[in-house]
């Protein structure tokens, strides 16, 4: 009662008294909190029961008064008092006794106001940064603290402040050794020595100031950096305000181009262990049984905005709440890595490699029950959509893949366990896993990474030894102008019907062995050649196996449009990687060397090769994947997949000659199915909706796989028409 009489005795002395200069106003403020405690023997009543936090308000909007009067960068009276007399030393003495109870708050509110006010550098001195060094510590001491919020926001500050000038963040990087920690002082020890004021003169012996650590000598030591630890500590607070805040500083600090920061940061803190630890502790909380599709369509989640909703995730379907999280730590861990200095990046991706995907994650990858194989391979599908930083992605793509560079043989395909199981799994007696498993990979083929592509397919084609390598009068005898073994479909007599008058093209060699020019630059106006190639898928299947002219809106055109937005798109990723614009020149292939497509193209060829015996949701799968593919804007998949022409070497398949051999197969079958073209139309009606279910129909899953087949040949004849006009664009 005494305190607040004499609270407000005072207010009603400071109005009628004349404004005093600020320097004098200011000393006043600090020596009635400094008077407090030499004359006041209550040491519990609350600090909100004095005029402490008044006289601190005013002592900074004095500051803030003084900087907005003065020059930009000039420091006035009253700062060069604030810093010579140590009063931040001072309270932070205040505050770690908590004296009255409740300074602490105070101290912490001071702090962070003024470094949030005052515009000009404070942290270079050494009688700020060092106080706001032991402050820091004091802060994530003790969770659910009753002052986390401004532990949070004084944290917060300082992170701010050192990602404007990241070199002063050597100034809090703190030689592990430690020197002796006096007993925090009491309310007894606080008056004694505000009882002798600082005056801001040199210390007596024994009691000197530290010096500030030298930035190289900070580098080469073994360093506390306490910021860091303190946030790390707040981010286990039961506050989600507090979690969001300490992540946000943590965010700041990462980001910091300092090598000795990122080196201690990754090196003598736990974030490492925190990033992982976290992500594995809410991947295992998730079911172990999950619909492949609620994990592929939840709604994307960005990390600090999770919204929690028990009643109504648990109505959609269950584990929702769970994956919502999971799927958001993963966002942060992304987002982290994405901002974080450069070696810091690697090291924390290489964390989340070891501790999280071969840890964790591998173990539910290569198990045997399916049950579990599709759960975990839809949440690897969708963690694999969801990373966008390059070194996250780079580690989660050597995890998968390996880290393998040379060309892949058959006896090499095992070596990579995990890589193996994953590519087997595309061709799985369950067809959901299968699906699952193509999905994955048409996401990881379309992501920025060039170890992705080459892994898969380009370092199988790299020497181009696909191709005949017999020089041309090595080669057997040419029959009426054609290889010996070459295959004619016009008189090849599953074919006998497939090529019609009206569907021939013109130029009666447009299935002749390859020209010993490139077709995609092959006359002044390329025009000829690139038709011959567009025509040589759209013919491929026979007019009785055709069904899209009788629909509307199923037409070329529209797969030409796509084919252009997608080619786009590919450059994009593409165009920072060593692609030629021409294949390898032949006489640097090595032809000799043994030819094998690789194990992820052999699946996929081995799964096109039976498109007529597998379910519709499976092809089309198959033919998204080979699509992707064939988009590529690398010479050696033109070549490969979309050149017709190419003179393959013995026992070599390309996709074309995959193709050719299932169209063979179809002209067989057409024969033994009466009203094969009616049944057909019918079919594909029903695929698009344009008739209702109605009785079964014989051979529904060849039917489906021959409308798969015919749209295939379509968008294929669409990628190579777009991909030559952009090569012959381009070209000198």
């Amino acid at each position: 009662m005494f305190s607040k009489f004499t609270s407000i005795l005072q207010h009603a002395v400071e109005a009628l008294a004349p404004s005093l200069p600020l320097q004098e106003d200011f000393v006043y403020h600090w020596k009635a909190i400094t008077h407090y405690y030499i004359e006041t023997s209550d040491d519990k009543a609350p600090v909100t029961d004095t005029n402490i936090p008044s006289h601190l308000e005013q002592m900074l909007d004095i500051l803030t008064q003084e900087e907005s009067e003065r020059e930009s960068g000039e420091t006035g009276p009253c700062m060069e008092y604030l810093l010579h007399h140590k009063i931040l030393e001072t309270l932070f003495t205040l505050g770690k006794a908590d004296c009255p109870p409740g300074m602490k708050q105070q101290v912490l509110s001071f702090y962070t106001k003024l470094l949030g006010r005052i515009h000009q550098p404070l942290l270079p001195h050494i009688n700020v940064h060092r106080p706001v060094q032991k402050l820091i510590r004091l802060c994530g001491e003790i969770l659910a603290a009753p002052t986390e919020n401004e532990e949070i926001q004084f944290l917060c500050i300082v992170c701010a402040k050192l990602k404007q000038d990241p070199y002063l963040v050597n100034f809090f990087l703190e030689n592990k050794v430690k020197r002796p920690d006096p007993k925090s002082p009491g309310a007894e020890g606080v008056r004694e020595d505000l009882a002798s004021p600082d005056t801001g003169q040199p210390q007596a012996e024994g009691q000197a100031a530290e010096p500030p650590e030298e930035p190289k000598a900070a580098a080469a030591q073994s360093n506390n950096y306490n910021i860091v630890t303190s946030l790390l500590n707040l981010t286990k607070s039961p506050d989600g305000r507090i979690v969001v805040k300490a992540c946000e500083g943590l965010m700041l600090l990462v980001s910091l181009p300092e090598p000795a920061a990122a080196k201690c940061l990754t090196e003598n803190t736990e974030l490492c262990e925190l990033l992982t630890d976290r992500l594995s502790a809410f991947y295992k909380a998730l079911p172990t049984s999950m619909d492949p599709l609620d994990i592929e369509t939840v709604e994307s989640v960005n990390w600090g905005l999770d919204v929690y909703n028990m009643k109504d995730d648990a109505a959609i379907f269950t584990g929702k709440r769970a994956l919502i999280s999971f799927l958001s730590w993963l966002d942060y861990c992304d987002q982290l890595i994405k901002e974080a200095q450069k070696t810091a990046a690697a090291v924390l991706a290489k964390a989340v490699r070891e501790r999280f995907f071969v840890a964790v994650m591998e173990p539910q990858l290569m198990q045997t029950s399916e049950v579990g194989v599709l759960t975990s391979t839809a949440l690897l599908n969708r963690i694999i959509r969801q990373v966008t930083s390059e070194a996250l992605l780079q580690d989660m793509v050597y995890f998968l893949l390996g880290e393998e560079k040379g060309p892949e043989t058959l006896a090499s395909t095992a070596q990579n366990p995990l890589r193996h199981r994953l590519i087997e799994h595309c061709d799985h007696l369950s067809d959901e896993i299968s699906i699952m498993t193509l999905r994955l990979f048409e996401h990881l083929i379309q992501k920025p990474n060039q170890h992705i592509l080459h892994s898969l397919v380009l370092r199988s084609l790299e020497e181009r030894n696909y191709l005949e390598n017999k020089p041309q009068e090595e080669r057997e005898p040419l029959e009426n102008g054609q290889p010996h073994d070459f295959i004619d479909l016009e008189e090849d007599p599953l074919f006998g019907d497939v090529i019609s008058p009206e569907n021939r093209l013109s130029s009666p060699d447009w299935l002749s062995n390859s020209p010993t020019h490139n077709p995609y630059h092959a006359k002044p106006d390329g025009k000829t050649e690139v038709h011959k190639i567009v025509n040589s898928f759209l013919c491929l299947v026979p007019d009785e196996a055709k069904s899209s002219s009788h629909v509307e809106g199923t037409g070329y055109d529209t797969y030409l449009r796509d084919a252009h937005k997608q080619f786009r798109d590919y450059c994009g990723i593409c165009q920072r990687w060593d692609w030629r614009g021409t294949p390898k020149a032949m006489e640097k292939c090595d032809l000799d060397s043994p030819f094998f497509e690789g194990h992820f193209l052999k699946v996929l060829f081995d799964r096109m090769g039976r498109i007529l015996d597998q379910p519709y949701d499976v092809n089309l799968q198959v033919t998204s994947v080979l699509s992707k593919l064939s988009l590529l804007p690398h010479p050696h998949m033109h070549e490969y997949l979309l050149d017709p022409y190419i003179n393959l070497g013995p026992g070599c398949r390309s996709l074309f000659s995959v193709i050719v051999r299932v169209v063979g197969d179809l002209m067989l079958r057409i024969q033994r199915i009466p009203d094969f073209t009616p049944k057909l139309l019918l079919v594909r009606k029903r695929l698009l909706g344009l008739e209702p279910e109605g009785l079964n129909i014989d051979h529904i899953t060849l039917l489906e796989g021959v409308i798969v087949l015919e749209e295939f040949c379509k968008e294929l004849a669409a990628i190579a028409f777009v991909k030559f006009h952009a090569s012959a664009s381009t070209s000198p």
